[in-house]
């Protein structure tokens, strides 16, 4: 089971940077250019927080099922020591947790707000905040915090 889940999480990664991005871009374009929040950009806020609600149920299934994150708890005192469990027993799971409240805040918020204004405005800023930690959360190749492939299948 944990490899599936390893693969979930990774392609929902994708779907999660993907529609993230294309929220911000329509945010802001819509926030700037004063447009109608149209039926597709609602559809757009909501699938990019059904998408990391999605992502973050993968990652708690993960991190109790890790062998990785079972060592981290179970030794802690040496694991501690080791900045990769530190990163994905502490600060993974916490700033992802982070961001994906702020999605959920800034999904529900700009739903209820009365004008398109004001809706492009609270999505725009919440997913943009999100989204800068999430880039700083995510193990990648590239990342001095921890270094994990672009996709991971099989």
């Amino acid at each position: 089971m944990f490899p599936i889940l390893l693969i979930a999480h990774s392609i929902t990664r994708w779907f999660v940077v993907t529609t993230l991005s294309i929220a911000i871009y329509r945010g802001i374009r819509g926030w700037r250019g004063a447009k109608e929040f149209t039926r597709r950009d609602d559809s757009l806020r909501h699938g990019t927080a059904t998408f990391s609600h999605i992502q973050m149920m993968i990652g708690y299934l993960l991190y109790f099922n890790s062998p990785f994150i079972s060592y981290f708890r179970s030794h802690f005192k040496e694991a501690i020591q080791h900045f990769d469990f530190v990163f994905f027993g502490i600060l993974h799971i916490t700033l992802m947790t982070i961001a994906v409240i702020i999605i959920t805040i800034g999904s529900s918020a700009a739903k209820r707000q009365q004008t398109d204004l004001a809706k492009f405005r609270i999505m725009t800023i919440c997913f943009i905040v999100a989204a800068i930690i999430i880039f700083i959360a995510i193990p990648w190749p590239f990342s001095p915090l921890a270094t994990r492939p672009y996709l991971r299948i099989f």
